[in-house]
C-alpha cells in the first residue's frame, strides 16, 4: 500500500516499504521493521541509514535498545521541494552547455548507421539489399559450405537475379573440399579466388557494396548486420583488394 506512490516520490521499492513498516510499527527494532517490510535484516539496516540521511527515519536510545521512528510524512514534501530545486539546477546546467555539446556532435563528422537481422528471412532481406546496389559490383569473403547449407538455391535464385541486374560479383571464398572448378564465370559476372579455410577462417561471410558492409553467420541461429559507412566500407574495400591481389 502506497509504494508506488513512495517511489514516484524519489524513494526505491525497498526504502519505500522500510518507511511504511516503520510509520506504522512506531518506534521498533531493525529486525521488527525487517520482518514487517519482508526485506531481511542486512539490508533493512541499509535502507534506514538511506533513509536517515533523506531526513525520513530517526534513532533512539531505550535501554539497551536502539528502535528506528518514521519522520512525519510532511517530511516528504519537504524532500520533494528538494528534489525540484536540484532538477532545477541539473535542467540550467544542461542549458548552459547544450550548444558546446550540439557543436561536438556536429564536428565528430557522419556516424554510422548499423541494421541488425535475425533468422533465416532476416539474413535473406540483406541479400536482397545486395541486388539493389547502385555501383553494379560487390565484393565479398564468403564460406561457401555455410552459405549453400543455408541457402542451397543461391545459384538459381540469387545469382540468376543477380546477373539479370547486371551486378558483378567479386569473390574470395573458402570451401572444405577445395577449389571450385569454373568458379569464375564471366557470363554469371563473377570472379572468384579461393583461400584455404586455414589461411582465412571465414565463420561469417563479409560483403561490400555501396557505402555499406554486411556480415553474416550462417549458424544455427542465422544473424547478419550491416554498416553504413564511407570509411568502414572503404576500410573493408582496401583489406579485401589487398588479399586478392594476393591469390592472383
Amino acid at each position: 500500500m502506497y509504494e508506488k506512490e513512495l517511489q514516484n516520490a524519489g524513494l526505491s521499492e525497498k526504502e519505500a516499504r522500510v518507511y511504511l513498516a516503520a510509520l506504522e510499527l512506531g518506534p521498533d527494532t531493525a529486525q521488527n521493521i525487517a520482518k514487517k517490510a519482508g526485506i531481511n535484516r542486512a539490508t533493512t539496516y541499509v535502507q534506514i541509514e538511506d533513509l536517515k540521511e533523506r531526513g525520513l527515519i530517526s534513532e533512539l536510545e531505550k535501554g539497551k535498545k536502539t528502535l528506528y521512528v518514521a519522520d512525519q510524512p510532511e517530511r516528504l514534501l519537504t524532500l520533494l521541494n528538494a528534489f525540484e530545486r536540484d532538477l532545477d539546477f541539473k535542467k540550467e546546467e544542461i542549458q548552459r552547455i547544450l550548444p558546446n555539446l550540439v557543436n561536438l556532435f556536429a564536428s565528430a563528422g557522419e556516424r554510422p548507421k548499423v541494421r541488425f537481422y535475425e533468422g533465416v528471412e532476416g539474413t535473406a532481406a540483406v541479400r536482397e539489399e545486395f541486388l539493389r546496389t547502385k555501383s553494379k559490383q560487390t565484393e565479398g569473403f564468403i564460406n561457401v559450405d555455410r552459405l549453400f547449407n543455408l541457402f542451397p538455391k543461391h545459384e538459381t535464385e540469387h545469382t540468376s537475379r543477380r546477373i539479370a541486374k547486371g551486378i558483378k560479383s567479386l569473390v574470395i571464398y573458402t570451401r572444405k573440399a577445395g577449389p571450385i572448378e569454373n568458379a569464375t564465370d564471366h557470363s554469371k559476372l563473377r570472379e572468384a579466388r579461393y583461400i584455404a579455410y586455414e589461411k582465412l577462417p571465414l565463420d561469417a561471410d563479409i560483403t561490400i557494396f555501396d557505402n555499406k558492409v554486411s556480415f553474416a553467420s550462417y549458424n544455427a541461429k542465422p544473424i547478419a548486420v550491416i554498416i553504413e559507412s564511407e570509411e568502414i566500407a572503404a576500410t573493408l574495400r582496401a583489406v579485401f583488394y589487398v588479399i586478392w591481389q594476393g591469390l592472383g
